[in-house]
């Protein structure tokens, strides 16, 4: 029995390192890779591996650490921003597309029960495909990240309501008093879990890392971890649910990078058995004998589910690229369709037949999710290619009458420029040279426009004859420097702000013709050294005096 497991184990390991480095050097991802290398060795490819539901039961933990390590990410505060995001269009794609899918399996001839179930099952997507993918290509704080992400916490909040639902249809009038009581006990196991990381958990840790060995210390991580993600289980609620509850609680506490240091290996070996897992699960053979029928309802599925998300994101005001990447990404069924289904199998609301079919559906759009994703990057690298063909600098949206600010450089520095205009109704241009940040500016509605601001065309477009100020923020010393002189040549009227790097990047400033130029070492360097005078009992006026001091040295 022992050497059967080491074999599966192997047999796990070498299909992975095979599998994996190749489908990244192809540029479809890892999670592509897992699921055709589950595919290749499961039961109904070369049949290395029979048992596929003991691997898919150890390798859940992998989609429980992931949400541990986004909720341990994401501060409350954060999440508290989101909530609009998260119960509003979270909800409404739950809703449209669970009420949509139900219609048409009413079309189909379904009992109305039937399509209930199967309406609200499609509508989930996988929190696990979905956010394994932003996370691996560093998207989870972009515009469609933060939309992806709030859809996919909601349908994890509705597993209790959508469990209840089940049991409600399955059951007479009585099964109400028992349902009201299942969602009272998880509102009330959440609240406690709450109140217990909030007033418990970091004295716990703070102890373990005190009189502990670092073993000791990972174990109690990984104790808080699946000791939440159990307690959400028990109360009807998922796994993950209880796993993003646990970094929730840990997201401003002082030992949050260790806690990720020590979850971050079982995450990554357990999600990937996961992923092997559903590639494991396809039955080729009922794909052969349904062939068409499948492709047509998965077809069909992916298409109405990214219409509808794609409509429900341009209502929330996200912009069109990024609402086709939403709608994309979680076009597919997600695991808790598994678990949905088989809830309602197991009560008489699905036949044997139907039931088999359904979860075929819900694993075969799993797999085509880095598909779907691949192709809403492609969409995306298409945007960019546009803006960057595109010579739009324009002043338009400028009031003739009154002098403006041009902004060249739209990184962090260019950003806050803006922001602080702004808040003083300060007309501004921003120029920059990197599509993507043009992009993303603008879907935060900044006006800022493609092009390279040291050529003089560029300039011109960007009325820099009526501007009353450059802000030049470029990261780069050469690039800078000849936009401020040329800048300095062609207008010399104009005032000149420059960032640079230290008083060496000043001084080339300056001589380039900048009216000001600003080390970002020294100010920072002013800001940390002000406040440590200060806490040291310096009164605040000699503490500006002294700084002053040293700010005209450095310049001088």
């Amino acid at each position: 029995m022992e050497n059967y497991y080491l074999t599966e184990i192997l047999i796990l390991l070498a299909a992975t390192i095979i599998a994996v480095p190749l489908f990244q050097r192809l540029g479809l991802g890892s999670v592509l890779g897992y699921l055709s290398a589950g595919a290749v060795i499961g039961p109904w490819g070369l049949g290395f591996i029979s048992e596929v539901e003991d691997i898919r039961h150890i390798a859940e933990f992998g989609v429980v650490f992931l949400l541990f390590i986004i909720g341990i990410e994401i501060s409350p505060a954060r999440l508290k921003k989101m909530r609009k995001m998260v119960f509003g269009l979270g909800t409404a794609q739950l809703v449209v597309t669970g009420i949509a899918i139900s219609g048409v399996s009413l079309l189909f001839g379904f009992s109305p029960k039937t399509s209930i179930i199967i309406g609200f099952g499609l509508a989930l997507s996988s929190t696990a495909f979905g956010l394994q993918i932003l996370t691996e290509r560093g998207e989870m704080g972009t515009v469609h990240g933060n939309a992806s992400f709030s859809v996919l916490l909601l349908q994890d909040l509705a597993v209790v309501p959508l469990l209840t639902l089940v049991l409600l249809l399955a059951a007479d009038n009585t099964a109400l008093e028992g349902a009201t009581y299942e969602v009272a006990e998880a509102v009330i196991v959440i609240a406690a879990v709450i109140l217990f990381g909030r007033y418990f958990l970091s004295p716990i840790l703070r102890l373990v890392a005190t009189h502990g060995t670092a073993e000791v210390f990972t174990a109690a991580a990984v104790l808080a971890v699946l000791g939440t993600a159990w307690l959400m289980e028990e109360a009807g609620l998922s796994l993950a649910l209880g796993a993003f509850l646990a970094g929730l609680m840990m997201a401003d506490s002082q030992y949050r990078h260790q806690v990720v240091a020590d979850i971050e290996p079982f995450r990554g070996i357990l999600l990937g058995l996961f992923f092997m897992g559903v590639g494991m699960s396809i039955d080729f053979g009922l794909i052969s004998e349904y062939g068409v029928l499948i492709v047509a309802v998965v077809a069909g599925l992916l298409s109405v589910k990214a219409a509808i998300l794609w409509a429900l994101c341009r209502l929330a005001r996200i912009p069109r690229v990024d609402s086709a990447r939403v709608a994309l990404l979680l076009s597919q069924s997600g695991e808790f369709g598994f678990v949905l289904f088989g809830l309602a199998s197991a009560n008489g609301l699905l036949d044997d037949g139907l039931f088999q079919l359904l979860t075929l559906v819900v694993a075969t759009t799993m797999i085509t999710t880095p598909l779907m994703a691949n192709l809403g990057h492609y969409l995306n690298e298409r945007a960019v290619k546009r803006a960057r063909r595109r010579h739009d600098v324009s002043v338009d949206h400028l009031d003739a009458s009154l002098p403006h600010v041009i902004i060249a450089g739209f990184g962090r520095v260019g950003r806050r420029v803006a922001k602080i205009l702004m808040a003083r109704s300060i007309p501004y241009v921003a120029i920059e040279s990197d599509a993507d940040r043009v992009l993303e500016g603008r879907r935060n509605e900044f006006e800022v426009f493609y092009g390279d601001s040291s050529q003089i065309d560029v300039l011109k477009a960007a009325g820099a004859g009526n501007a009353r100020a450059l802000v030049c923020t470029l990261d780069n010393v050469v690039p800078a420097v000849r936009l401020v002189s040329v800048m300095r040549q062609e207008y010399p009227d104009v005032t000149i702000y420059a960032r640079g790097r230290d008083s060496q990047h000043c001084d080339q400033l300056r001589q380039a013709g900048a009216s000001v130029a600003i080390s970002e070492t020294l100010e920072s360097s002013i800001q940390i050294g002000g406040t440590v005078l200060v806490d040291m009992g310096v009164e605040e006026e000699d503490a500006a005096a002294v700084l002053e001091a040293f700010r005209k040295d450095y310049y001088r």
